[in-house]
Formats: C-alpha cells, sequence, structure tokens
C-alpha cells in the first residue's frame, strides 16, 4: 500500500465513521431534550451522568438510565462526584440550607446554585469524549439557566472549547455544543415535543424525589414551559400551580 492510499483510505474511514457525542444527562428535561437532538443531529450517544449529592440523586440516576436505554446510547457512564457535595455552598447538597420556592423575576444568583459545576462537568465529559474518539459534548443549558447561573452564560461555553482546544491531544478535535444557550424554557419543551422526548422518564425537582414539589425553581420553570406550549407535563406534582404566560416561545 503506498502513502498516497493509506491517506486516502484513513480519509474515508474517518468519513465513514458515525459521529459520537458525549451527553452530559442529569435525567432532567433539559439535558434529556439535548441527547435527542443529539440523536437527531447523527450522533451515537455517549451518556455521562453525575452523582454529586443533590437531594434528588437517585431519582435523577433512574431518569437518566432510562433515558439512556430509550436512546440506544453506545455507553452509560455514572460517575460520583462527592466532592461538589463535600464543598458545599449550595441548597442542592447542603441539608442546612433550604431550598427556595421560586421567584422567576430575581436577578440575584439563586442558593441552588453549585458553585462552578459545570466546568467539573464539563471537564468529566471532554476526558470521557477524548477516551472514546467523540466529536463534541452536549450540555442542555438555556438562556433561563444563565440568567442566574454563572457558569451556563454563552461566554462560558466558548471560553471552555478554547480550553478543550489547548488542553487535548494535537489531533483531538471536540465541540462543547449548548445547541438551547439562547433558548428559554419554552423553546426547549417545544423542539422536545417535535422529537418526541418521553418526558416522563424526566426528573426536575429540587426537592423531592415523588413526587415534584411544583413550587421550586426547576419545577417553576417547567411547568411554566410546558403550560406555554399546551402540553401537560407528564409527571405527578404535589402541586401543580398555572405559570402560564411568562416565558417566549
Amino acid at each position: 500500500m503506498t502513502a498516497d492510499t493509506a491517506t486516502t483510505d484513513d480519509t474515508e474511514s474517518s468519513a465513514d465513521r458515525t459521529k459520537r457525542a458525549v451527553v452530559l444527562l442529569s435525567g432532567g428535561m433539559d439535558s434529556a431534550t439535548a441527547a435527542y437532538e443529539a440523536r437527531e443531529r447523527g450522533y451515537e450517544i455517549y451518556a455521562l451522568h453525575t452523582s454529586y449529592g443533590q437531594r434528588t440523586e437517585d431519582r435523577e440516576l433512574e431518569c437518566a438510565r432510562r433515558l439512556a436505554d430509550e436512546l440506544d446510547a453506545a455507553d452509560f457512564l455514572q460517575i460520583e462526584t462527592g466532592h461538589l457535595s463535600a464543598i458545599g455552598a449550595s441548597s442542592l447538597t447542603d441539608d442546612e440550607m433550604e431550598v427556595a420556592d421560586a421567584d422567576m423575576e430575581s436577578d440575584e444568583i439563586p442558593t441552588s446554585y453549585v458553585p462552578f459545576r459545570n466546568a467539573n462537568l464539563l471537564a468529566m465529559a471532554v476526558s470521557y469524549a477524548e477516551a472514546n474518539d467523540c466529536d463534541a459534548v452536549f450540555i442542555g443549558a438555556h438562556s433561563e439557566d444563565f440568567s442566574g447561573y454563572p457558569d451556563c452564560r454563552p461566554e462560558f461555553f466558548e471560553a471552555f472549547e478554547n480550553l478543550v482546544d489547548v488542553g487535548t491531544k494535537p489531533e483531538t478535535e471536540i465541540a462543547i455544543e449548548a445547541p438551547f444557550v439562547e433558548w428559554s424554557k419554552t423553546d426547549i419543551a417545544e423542539r422536545g415535543v417535535e422529537l418526541e422526548v418521553p418526558y416522563e422518564h424526566t426528573w426536575s425537582c429540587y426537592r423531592e424525589n415523588e413526587p415534584a414539589c411544583g413550587t421550586c425553581d426547576a419545577c417553576a420553570f417547567r411547568l411554566q414551559a410546558f403550560q406555554n406550549v399546551g402540553v401537560r407535563d407528564p409527571i405527578e406534582y404535589a402541586e401543580r400551580p398555572s405559570y402560564a404566560g411568562g416565558g417566549g416561545a
């Protein structure tokens, strides 16, 4: 085989290979929709789920496993990240802090913010992606997240992609894909309905494993999104207040 033939064969082999993507699959609505979006774009899914001591970690893991099965994922990896719980300073991981009721008009960073969590999660996702010759890492962050969480801003993901370029092997090319970063939760719900995401196998509540409380930030934004698109959220709620009208589609 000549050098030219080998180069041609390598190029054809690379072109014929199915694209692969690591999806940060929390078990929530946004990550599930991101996973189905990745599949729609032709990626084979490598699902990464992290348990970091959050109050609903058992339910989230159950949902993430079910979603990975539904997606026929090539792999499912669960990683325990107890250091985030040990560090604390978040109502999701610290039993001494109360999970506040939703304040959907507030510009303050909520107590549910886990300090620099997405940098931790993306670092693990990139390691997983590089080890499995993946082309992208998908994360479900969106505009209503980055209004309250600094590590969900578009600038953060752009900066992290630059970090990946510098910190991986020269031949490694991994895109950081946040397909909904400029979208509202309502936009995500609308897209998820189009993609037939099985939202009955997702969990968003910050407080409870069953039923969802209906009044924390995560429940409120989720319920509002479904109400705005005129679809009933299929999971169980202790309360199901009306939040419709507060978000754009």
